[in-house]
């Protein structure tokens, strides 16, 4: 799969939450990447161009473009990208990245942090798409309900994809939230992932985050070869 750089203009912006952006390039024609990998994006920060990696949350079905999305932390990058409006200009090049599914396993699982869930969306939306038979069980950590960002999409994903089941919890939920409130831990990855023994994992979110998910994999006995990671710098 060859790499290809070019500019391309905003065509849309998508607020995901008070603080999470969606960024939209149209596609163009050549661009053929996985699900689960990421692009390199050059902006201008105070005149001079700055380069970071995101993780596609756009799926290969999705034909006429390609997405982003972003936590915006208030730092330089993050607020030039925040002023960032419909036709603006960006570098794009890729794709890169090796966590990727294509339909090879029958059995996955995702385990995302925070943003962490922007592949595992191009993951989901691709096995929903496509059809496959792959039978998926993705569980997402996030602080409070406001960044649950494609929880209504991945809802109605499971009614079309009986393949497809998706657990949240959150750590920092409001009083009005009666689910899970701790992070991903052994417990839960066995209450939700019975058979996790035969799946293949995919983890996605802070350096830290993936650090203790491998571990808590390795200490129930899933051989790392299992297992495929990707770490968001400036998470």
């Amino acid at each position: 799969m060859s790499i290809l750089k070019f500019e391309g203009a905003v065509i849309e912006i998508l607020p995901r939450s008070k603080n999470i952006k969606s960024f939209r390039f149209k596609r163009p024609e050549g661009f053929d990447f996985k699900a689960g990998q990421y692009i390199i994006v050059t902006i201008a920060v105070d005149g001079k161009n700055v380069s970071k990696p995101f993780s596609l949350s756009s799926s290969p079905t999705e034909k006429d473009y390609i997405e982003f999305t972003k936590r915006l932390t208030g730092h330089e990058f993050s607020n030039a990208l925040d002023s960032m409006e419909v036709g603006d200009i960006a570098g794009i090049s890729g794709p890169f990245g090796k966590m990727t599914f294509e339909g090879k396993y029958d059995k996955i699982a995702l385990l995302s942090g925070g943003i962490g869930i922007t592949p595992m969306r191009s993951i989901c939306r691709y096995c929903t798409d496509m059809g496959l038979d792959t039978d998926v069980v993705l569980i997402c950590s996030d602080r409070t309900e406001d960044d649950m960002i494609f929880w209504k999409e991945l809802m109605q994903m499971m009614e079309h994809n009986p393949n497809l089941k998706v657990f949240q919890t959150l750590t920092r939920a409001s009083e009005s939230w009666h689910g899970c409130r701790d992070r991903i831990n052994a417990d839960i990855l066995k209450e939700q992932i019975p058979d996790y023994n035969t799946r293949e994992f995919f983890i996605c979110g802070s350096p830290g985050m993936v650090k203790s998910m491998v571990e808590m994999l390795l200490s129930v006995g899933v051989p790392r070869e299992k297992i495929k990671r990707e770490s968001l710098a400036g998470y």
